[in-house]
């Protein structure tokens, strides 16, 4: 039974290094260091988008703390992208300006929604001042709303909903714009 015991410590140590090291992030994902992102130029360019995008873009980089259920209905046959995040989140702070690009470039015909899980509302909304999006958040601090779309408890974690209703969950960090598009791509049509 030690003899097992020794080796299983050691899987356990690795494992608890590499999760840490990956949820560490680096100084590059902080909001100092992030590449510029030019929301009114963003919005000029989702100028002309359908009504349920328009109104999308009319509440950019907003916090809103109620009303997830009825804007989800509002885009029932319209593919759907929901990013779980939280700026204490080193990876969800990492994927921030995939989300922004791609948005921007692709928010004419897909709908982008946040989600704000297992945060404070001040942290958050300093971070969306920091980085922020051509569309809202939705605070869930308890996260009802993930549970509800059975979103899971990591973070990032990315649903994908297509016009027919079809869901996609990816968690963990979209590190390109590529990543996410190619999930898009296959997922969205």
């Amino acid at each position: 039974m030690r003899r097992l015991l020794v080796p299983l410590l050691a899987v356990a140590l690795v494992a608890v290094l590499v999760i840490g090291l990956t949820q560490a992030g680096s100084k590059s994902d902080s909001p100092e260091t992030a590449p510029e992102f030019d929301l009114q130029a963003a919005q000029r360019k989702l100028e002309g988008s359908p009504p349920q995008l328009a109104a999308l873009h009319a509440q950019a980089s907003k916090l809103l703390d109620s009303g997830f259920e009825k804007q989800l209905d509002a885009l029932e046959g319209r593919p759907v992208v929901i990013n779980k995040w939280a700026s204490w989140c080193r990876p969800c702070r990492a994927e921030f300006p995939v989300f922004q690009q791609v948005a921007t470039d692709r928010g004419k015909d897909i709908a982008f929604l946040g989600v704000n899980a297992a945060d404070k509302r001040p942290a958050a909304e300093k971070f969306l001042a920091d980085r922020p999006l051509p569309y809202p958040s939705y605070e869930d601090p308890n996260e009802k709303i993930a549970q509800e779309l059975k979103i899971p408890k990591f973070f990032p974690v990315t649903l994908m909903i297509d016009a027919k209703g079809k869901t996609f969950i990816k968690s963990g960090e979209y590190t390109s714009r590529v990543q996410l598009e190619a999930d898009i791509d296959k997922y969205l049509g």
